[in-house]
């Protein structure tokens, strides 16, 4: 597992864009050692010897997916991630076509949910809302997997949800919501070994909408599962920069967040 590849999807995001303000871009950590895209090229440097406060902005989810989200809330959220180069907005279905228009032609994609928050819809109907919204616009879809199907050890289940969506989403971003609290270490690992040999682009922490969010635990076991065939996004509860940083540290390599503009 190199870092180059922990780092390919944010790589291929940043193809052909400029820095920041020449601010170094942190892109992906393994053990003590991190890569950062500079004006020079990329660089592994020790975890130790970082410069301060390396843009991260790209790795961020930009999120808001409280049920009473108004328009307004909405398109200050959209501006916030073009100011700010966020690598998605990620918002309830209901405002994914408003979205892509306000972010069309732009670096930062259109991120909605699917089977959210429980999990617990019909496969047909996940299919559904992943069809609705990329037909809307989005370009990366979040989704809950079948957590009662984890539970009864009907991985077949699981496995065939993961692979229907998977066909569906074609080339968009896809990413598992494991709800990383109410699984045994076991089920989560063996979640994650199923992303990753029906190709999911992504293994995500929580929904932010259960009994606890990310760890830096659940991080660091979910990245030695799937090792650097997916990405790692951790959500939910990550509301400082010192708890961002740990999350990529840890092995993360996107951020699902409210709180973008304290972390940057």
């Amino acid at each position: 597992m190199t870092l180059h590849s922990l780092a390919s999807e944010v790589l291929n995001r940043l193809e052909g864009r400029a820095l920041p303000q020449d601010r170094p871009q942190f892109l992906a950590c393994a053990g003590d050692l991190c890569l950062l895209r500079t004006r020079e090229g990329l660089r592994e440097l020790p975890r130790k010897t970082l410069p301060p406060r390396p843009d991260i902005a790209h790795l961020l989810d930009h999120t808001l997916l409280k049920p009473t989200a108004t328009v307004g809330e909405i398109e200050q959220l959209c501006r916030q991630a073009l100011e700010h180069g966020f690598a998605s907005v990620c918002v309830n279905p209901v405002w994914v076509e408003h979205c892509a228009g306000l972010l069309k032609d732009s670096g930062v994609r259109v991120c909605t949910v699917a089977g959210f928050p429980l999990g617990a819809s019909t496969l047909a109907t996940k299919v559904r809302e992943t069809e609705e919204a990329l037909a809307k616009g989005a370009r990366e879809i979040d989704f809950v997997l079948s957590l009662g199907h984890v539970k009864a050890g009907d991985w077949a289940a699981v496995e065939a949800e993961f692979r229907t969506l998977r066909r569906v989403s074609g080339t968009a971003c896809l990413k598992v919501i494991l709800e990383t609290c109410l699984l045994e270490d076991g089920e989560k690992h063996r979640a994650c070994l199923l992303a990753r040999e029906t190709g999911l682009d992504f293994v995500k922490t929580s929904t932010g909408f259960s009994t606890a969010g990310a760890t830096v635990e659940d991080v660091a076991l979910m990245r030695r599962a799937v090792g650097s065939s997916c990405g790692v996004k951790a959500s939910g509860g990550i509301r400082s920069r010192e708890a961002a940083m740990h999350m990529l540290f840890a092995g993360a390599t996107r951020l699902g967040v409210s709180a973008s503009l304290s972390l940057i």
